[in-house]
């Protein structure tokens, strides 16, 4: 599965004023034509990870206060994430788009409005939620090869009809290989904690998490556990680009 594999410099060392950062280590490629669906809570392949690496990822952002307090935790100890974005936060915060640029996260793309119906909504629909969150994320980019080809459904709510429509436009749907219940009415050290025993359960794989205010996203990004030997990766871009993936240990 893995189409290229190279070393990175943003090591721990490397994270001025942060002696004990997980920083980050390695490099992933994967093309999304030839793996158009990944994360084991749906599909059969996900990432291509080392023995308890996890790719953090943030859905539903951007929102200012959030957004900028997991961009915070996320820099000061210089791992980078992926974070599918709704076209409809980014138009109204084109700022936090900004942001997560010029901090060398993955943008990527997560429906234009949210709907919780797109198992069940008309394809023409489905296909303009798609192409006008894409759209939107894009518009506050002086550059829209920035937006990642990479999605996530509102909800892991799949139907055949969106994914062969992504796959047709190149683009790769993301599931999750692990969650953390962020969205309840839960303590951040207890979402920390359910990560990590889920983590421990799977031995690597695709962490989903929020950055909305309803959530508590940045409980695992704050305590990543060092004591349990967890290494944060990222994935990054799509064919022939980069992802990077980080020690924790």
């Amino acid at each position: 599965m893995v189409a290229g594999l190279a070393s990175q410099s943003a090591l721990a060392e490397d994270c001025p004023g942060h002696p004990d950062a997980i920083g980050t280590s390695r490099t992933l490629v994967v093309d999304p034509r030839e793996h158009p669906r990944i994360g084991t809570m749906q599909y059969p392949e996900t990432l291509p990870l080392r023995d308890h690496e996890v790719v953090l990822t943030f859905d539903d952002g951007p929102l200012p206060r959030n957004s900028n307090q997991v961009l915070q935790i996320l820099a000061d100890n210089c791992v980078k994430a992926i974070f599918f974005t709704i076209g409809q936060q980014a138009r109204a915060n084109p700022e936090g788009v900004h942001k997560l640029a010029a901090a060398g996260h993955t943008i990527a793309t997560h429906t234009q409005d949210h709907p919780l119906t797109m198992d069940h909504m008309p394809i023409e629909k489905a296909r303009q939620q798609i192409d006008d969150g894409i759209a939107s994320v894009s518009a506050p980019l002086s550059d829209p090869s920035l937006v990642a080809p990479f999605f996530r459904i509102p909800g892991l709510l799949r139907a055949d009809g969106v994914e062969e429509y992504l796959a047709s436009r190149g683009i790769q749907v993301w599931s999750a290989d692990f969650l953390a219940d962020d969205w309840h009415h839960i303590s951040s050290a207890r979402v920390a904690d359910l990560a990590i025993k889920r983590l421990e359960a799977d031995g690597k794989g695709i962490l989903l998490l929020h950055d909305n205010p309803g959530a508590h996203g940045c409980g695992f990004a704050e305590d990543p556990a060092r004591d349990e030997g967890a290494r944060l990766s990222h994935r990054a871009r799509g064919a022939g680009d980069a992802a990077t993936a980080g020690d924790a240990d």
